[in-house]
């Protein structure tokens, strides 16, 4: 059995919409709801004090250090908050495994959170240098470093073009692959000074650290986090109730691309030829779209947390038409 540290005290998360996602999961006392990105429970702390003794709360995640701050932040609720260390993308096994069929909410809250950007020794952050790992399940096998110094040049390429959308991918990746030739590259501090060389002057005196949109899509790749998420989101809207909410908080444009168009595919279920004039195929909405346009944080919110400047909130409600 793996030991874990106690990071309860370190793992400070602040919940990025928080009023906004609680009231959009419209929380019934006895209701069963699921956070599948549990992360320091900040989300999933709110939920559970809206339950009753009927009520539970599932919380998944696959970040062992996630787990035991969790644990600790959710201790007082007893048996209501069950924690899971799992990936979300199993969240169908996960409630079978508790006898559980349907819920009536699913949060998600897609990203890293501070805590791992925080913590220098997990490699996620090119602010400081520390071995190149960027797992959040640290019990996986393959690391940053492995995509750094294995991928060929043109898999790179593909990764921090299509990941990181940054439109020097092809000198970065070039770099990268000539610099691992005098070593392997094993720290973030190498990595964001190779990646710094990939940029003109120009570029590098304008806009954010070079370094951030390589990091963020070699993140992404590891740890298939877009790949996920599509595969994941028709699941869980199976997974609901009638009237139950799935609630997706995203960071950047890759995601909410993904979650605004497989909420559309389950409103729009209809397969027959355009040219039909009427719908023979029978196929019924899988409910709504309770967002039509996602909701983004406070002008408030965001003086109180930089970090939520990118987040969008977008809801679905599931809907059984007979």
């Amino acid at each position: 059995m793996e030991l874990f540290k106690d990071i309860s005290k370190e793992f400070i998360h602040k919940p990025v919409l928080l009023e906004e996602t609680i009231g959009g999961l419209k929380i019934r006392p006895d209701g069963i709801y699921v956070d599948g990105t549990l992360g320091g429970a900040g989300h999933s702390y709110h939920i559970c004090s809206r339950l009753g003794q009927g009520g539970r709360l599932i919380g998944i995640d696959q970040d062992g250090d996630a787990i035991n701050a969790a644990s600790k932040k959710l201790e007082p609720f007893g048996g209501r908050a069950v924690i899971v260390r799992d990936n979300y993308s199993n969240i169908g096994s996960v409630l079978a495994g508790l006898g559980i069929q349907k819920v009536d909410g699913i949060l998600l809250d897609i990203g890293v959170s501070s805590y791992q950007l925080d913590a220098s020794e997990r490699g996620f952050t090119y602010k400081e240098d520390a071995p190149l790992d960027m797992r959040m399940d640290r019990r996986a096998d393959m690391t940053a470093e492995d995509i750094v110094n294995d991928y060929s040049e043109a898999e790179l390429c593909r990764v921090i073009r299509d990941y990181g959308e940054d439109r020097f991918a092809r000198n970065i990746a070039r770099n990268i692959v000539k610099a691992r030739q005098e070593g392997r590259i094993t720290t973030t501090g190498r990595l964001a000074d190779i990646i710094r060389t990939a940029f003109p002057a120009k570029a590098r005196a304008v806009g954010g650290h070079p370094a951030k949109r390589t990091f963020q899509a070699i993140r992404i790749e590891l740890n298939r986090e877009l790949e996920v998420l599509e595969n994941t989101i028709d699941e869980m809207i199976e997974l609901l109730n009638d009237g139950g909410r799935l609630c997706i908080i995203t960071f950047h444009s890759l995601e909410d691309r993904i979650v605004k168009n497989k909420f559309r595919d389950n409103v729009n279920t209809c397969i027959c030829p355009p040219d039909f004039p009427v719908c023979v195929c029978n196929r019924k909405p899988k409910g709504e779209v309770i967002t039509r346009k996602p909701i983004v944080p406070s002008e408030k919110e965001l003086e109180d947390n930089k970090r939520a400047k990118s987040a969008k909130l977008r809801i679905f409600e599931r809907r059984i038409f007979l």
